[in-house]
């Protein structure tokens, strides 16, 4: 072989060799600018959904604050045809609205023997604001802090309940109470390791009973 043809061959090769590493550069380019694609792709989304939840929750709110409006404005008109006083607070708390009614002193009327009159009063109010929206309302109405002074009462119930039981080991049955007040017991209960709460009987029988923990 002679000179020429060596030198020939190895500019060949040379050129050929360049002309791979602009093949491999191409490729790298268009392997990051995927990858760039992608990850602008997989971000995207994710903004797109929290946008979305905020809207969502935005949304929900506004909802839940427009059922309080109708059941203070049914409220309202109640009071004035009973000739009750009453100052009418409007709230929200988790996935429900709150409404509550204080100052009057006639407001224990509207409450009643355990709460009966109140929880009438109460779907009385949900189906007004149902009413108006068709949709189920879920709102919670007390009267004079009875349902908040209630809740107090209940959760001290359940925890010397479940502190009874760890240290004794005997299950203890509650008296019956409504579905709200099964629930603030159980949540009184969850929060005391080594014991559990289950509800048993049908209503208006329905109560709490407290067991320890296998």
């Amino acid at each position: 072989m002679s000179a020429e043809t060596e030198v020939t061959n190895t500019d060949n090769a040379v050129s050929a060799g360049d002309g791979a590493s602009e093949v491999v550069a191409v490729e790298t380019d268009k392997s990051d600018e995927a990858l760039k694609d992608i990850e602008s792709t997989v971000a995207e989304p994710d903004t797109a959904d929290a946008e979305e939840l905020e809207d969502d929750d935005e949304d929900s709110e506004d909802y839940l604050v427009e059922e309080g409006e109708i059941a203070g404005d049914y409220l309202e008109q109640l009071l004035d045809v009973l000739d009750f006083d009453g100052d009418i607070d409007l709230d929200v708390e988790g996935d429900r609205a709150v409404v509550s009614i204080d100052g009057g002193s006639d407001l224990a009327k509207l409450v009643g023997r355990k709460g009966e009159v109140l929880d009438a009063l109460q779907e009385l109010t949900r189906l007004a604001v149902q009413q108006s929206t068709g949709e189920r309302s879920k709102l919670m109405l007390d009267v004079a802090g009875w349902r908040a002074n209630r809740r107090s009462e209940l959760s001290t119930l359940g925890i010397e309940a479940a502190r009874r039981v760890l240290e004794g080991g005997e299950r203890e049955e509650l008296t019956p109470m409504t579905p709200f007040e099964r629930k603030i017991v159980h949540d009184a209960v969850a929060k005391i390791d080594g014991v559990d709460s289950e509800s048993t009987g049908v209503e208006p029988s329905r109560r709490v009973v407290v067991v320890k923990t296998p």
